[in-house]
């Protein structure tokens, strides 16, 4: 009875939070006419935010502003709803990155306190900081990390004032991060697997206790800045510098990278501003030349995979900001047959552009009242000094319209439909892990999360027999009547993860979830049960192979991947999912690596070059082209055939400058090679793109001869230098025209 009791006062706590039964049928604004050469000048946070158009239903409000807040970069909040804006105040003062690396940036704290949406009270919370790009609140602790600085310290206010007076160092690295600014770690995330996790570098963290462990991943993260994570925990990652708007969400990343083609067209990279950017990086061709609006995606980051309750069309979609082009992309995140694909939600529109060319939005984020939250760094140059540099296509705009101007502003708005109203604010910091457990099933993704998180870091362990019954069982006659639109699946997929990180989970409630109705807890119990399998647990074996069977290909692709722990004694079970789906693109790649021969070289090939970023996707990526195309000829060690190919191991010209190299996979190569003849020339491979031809040379060199990875970009010069070329090249004509022609673009 007193359980009963229980479960029927869950179902009352969320009566009023009920989804509404109206569908929202969305109409795109009209589009204003486009200011292909706008005037730089400041317009009023009233007068900017008049510029700001979003579609029909959706209203944007203003929640703060300078003086308040200045270059906000990011935005969270604590338990009980206060704001933390971490601020570059040093960023791009002028045109020359002057005193940029200078201890002047902040943290503030906001708040609201009398309900109506806008901050009216804030504090310094950190002073004298070097450009802040990790804060995220644990309770009353913040953890924070600098630009340069690999340590991550907590900070709390423990007397009230607004201010934090202790700091507490949790994780210990003393090596200076030398990268520029826009390539290091960013954006700490609580993920629902209660792992902590970055955008980009090898490594995820666990908060134990009062300190930060960390973990090594098989591969490098794959993003730049911005990371987010929808409702079961897969992330998505952005890559600005690679013009790359969203990646990594087809699986999780603990298991490394997997990249889809066709996960998204081509009309889906390019963006829709309402003014003019004549400020692109790239130029003139990231220019339509009609209005001089952004063709092509170049500045994205500070995405979020919206789960609030305020937009209720919008949950589950994907929020873009994209600084250059002045405008967020909303993003549906369509899941058909395991695989992933996002599609523009609106036809040559976006879901939010504006005609001040001075709104910078940098950041978005699903807030405690259920809004959609964007910070607007608001201001003239958004690129980093390096790219700015005397002499660039950009410093030329900046000089000539005056960009270097405007700075030392900030805007941060909130968006939601006009027929809901955002709230309440939270009180959770103060409630025993027992009151937290109700938020679970919140249809608003930052409660559950937030309080998933804050029931962990209290390590009651009273409340595990509470969640064990909710996560098997927990959608009784009573709590269906009072409350039928209660997402009991998400309930129980947050109490699953909640008893993981209590270190509370056992194989009975594992096994039972494993039978749940819906896919989100399966694919969650068997992420849960790996260190059953690292174990050798013949049990929890058995239980994973009686799911070969399922139906759902994302239960089925991490059944897959688990499985890679034990890849020897789980071959059949992989077989089997392989023939049940012969046209399944997902499930036929993953349950091809692991019937892949070369399984163990490719993860020790992971292993050995986790540290180096990108590049090492690129040489694991480089790798696998080699054995199903090269190594047919130059042997599966790279070390050449009689009368077929030489060795690459060794090779001058392997070594050498890579432009050499380039042309030869390019055009290919006929002719003695070092004085020896080969039964034939060598095919050129120009089939494969631009990408998949930098990732081939950066195995060979980086691997096979100790030497550096390859930018794609230089594999897109030598293509276009030597596009009307048809005959292959000889080791004569190489020697004697190294290089490209001193026409070409380098």
């Amino acid at each position: 009875m007193k359980k009963l009791l229980y479960l029927l006062g869950l179902s009352l706590t969320f009566y009023a939070c009920q989804k509404p039964d109206k569908i929202y049928l969305e109409e795109i604004y009209e589009k204003p006419v486009i200011d292909a050469n706008p005037e730089l000048k400041v317009l009023s946070p009233e007068e900017s935010l008049a510029r700001i158009h979003v579609p029909k239903g959706y209203k944007v409000e203003l929640v703060a502003s300078e003086p308040m807040i200045a270059e906000p970069i990011s935005i969270t909040w604590d338990g009980n709803g206060k704001m933390y804006v971490a601020q570059m105040n040093t960023y791009m003062q002028d045109v020359d990155a002057g005193n940029e690396n200078e201890p002047w940036s902040k943290v503030m704290m906001l708040e609201d306190t009398d309900g109506d949406g806008k901050m009216d009270k804030s504090s310094i919370f950190i002073d004298s900081l070097v450009l802040p790009r990790i804060v995220l609140p644990l309770d009353d602790r913040v953890i924070v990390g600098e630009t340069y600085n690999r340590n991550l310290y907590s900070y709390r206010d423990t007397n009230g004032d607004g201010v934090a007076d202790e700091k507490i160092l949790l994780l210990e690295d003393t090596v200076r991060d030398n990268r520029n600014l826009e390539h290091q770690d960013a954006n700490l995330l609580w993920s629902i697997d209660n792992w902590l996790y970055v955008s980009n570098k090898p490594f995820r963290y666990r908060f134990v206790g009062d300190k930060i462990l960390r973990d090594t991943l098989p591969e490098p993260l794959p993003g730049q800045y911005g990371l987010s994570q929808d409702e079961e925990g897969r992330l998505f990652f952005s890559r600005a510098g690679a013009e790359v708007p969203a990646l990594g969400f087809q699986q999780h990343p603990s298991y490394g990278q997997l990249e889809l083609k066709e996960q998204w067209d081509e009309s889906f990279m390019e963006p829709w501003p309402i003014v003019g950017n004549p400020d692109a990086q790239g130029g003139p061709r990231r220019m339509r030349p009609e209005d001089n609006t952004l063709n092509r995606f170049t500045g994205v980051s500070g995405q979020e995979v919206y789960l609030g309750d305020k937009m209720p069309n919008a949950y589950g979609d994907l929020f873009i900001p994209e600084p250059v082009g002045r405008l967020i992309r909303r993003a549906k995140v369509i899941h058909k047959d395991g695989k992933i694909t996002l599609e523009n939600a609106y036809d040559q529109a976006e879901f939010l552009a504006s005609t001040d060319p001075l709104f910078r939005p940098v950041f978005t984020a699903t807030g405690p009242d259920g809004s959609l939250y964007v910070a607007d760094m608001y201001r003239g140059i958004i690129q980093e000094g390096t790219w700015v540099g005397k002499g660039s296509y950009l410093r030329g705009i900046v000089d000539e319209r005056g960009y270097d101007k405007f700075y030392q502003r900030g805007r941060i708005y909130r968006v939601y439909h006009e027929d809901m109203v955002p709230g309440p604010k939270p009180e959770l910091l103060e409630k025993s892990a027992h009151e937290l457990i109700p938020y679970l099933a919140h249809p608003n993704g930052w409660w559950r999360m937030t309080a998933q998180k804050l029931i962990i870091l209290k390590n009651d362990q009273s409340v595990v027999s509470t969640l064990k019954d909710l996560a098997i069982d927990n959608e009784g006659f009573f709590r269906k009547l009072f409350n039928p639109d209660l997402n009991f699946g998400l309930e129980r997929l947050h109490a699953l993860w909640t008893l993981e990180g209590l270190n509370a989970i056992d194989k009975e409630v594992l096994k039972d979830a494993m039978k749940d109705a819906d896919y989100r807890v399966r694919a969650a119990a068997i992420r849960i049960s790996e260190p059953y399998l690292k174990s050798g647990d013949v049990e929890m074996f058995e239980a994973l192979d009686n799911m070969k069977s399922d139906d759902n290909p994302e239960v089925l692709q991490q059944l897959v991947l688990s499985a890679r722990i034990d890849n020897d004694g789980t071959q059949e079970m992989v077989k089997y999912i392989s023939s049940r789906f012969p046209q399944n693109e997902l499930l036929q790649i993953t349950t091809g690596e692991n019937l892949n021969p070369s399984f163990d070289e490719l993860q020790a090939l992971k292993e050995k070059h986790k540290l180096k970023g990108e590049g090492a996707i690129q040489i694991v990526n480089g790798y696998k082209i080699f054995q199903d195309y090269c190594s047919s000829c130059h042997g599966t060690d790279g070390k050449g055939k009689d009368q077929l190919a030489p060795s690459l191991v060794g090779s001058p010209r392997v070594q050498g400058d890579v432009i050499t190299t380039t042309k030869i996979l390019l055009h290919g190569l006929t002719g003695p090679v070092d004085g020896k003849t080969y039964n034939g020339p060598m095919a050129p491979v120009a089939q494969y793109n631009n990408v998949e031809i930098s990732d081939i040379l950066s195995y060979i060199r980086a691997e096979l001869n100790n030497s550096g990875t390859v930018w794609r970009g230089v594999v897109g010069n030598v293509r276009e230098a030597y596009k009307d070329r048809d005959e292959y090249w000889t080791i004569k004509e190489l020697e004697k025209n190294p290089g490209l022609p001193s026409s070409s673009n380098r």
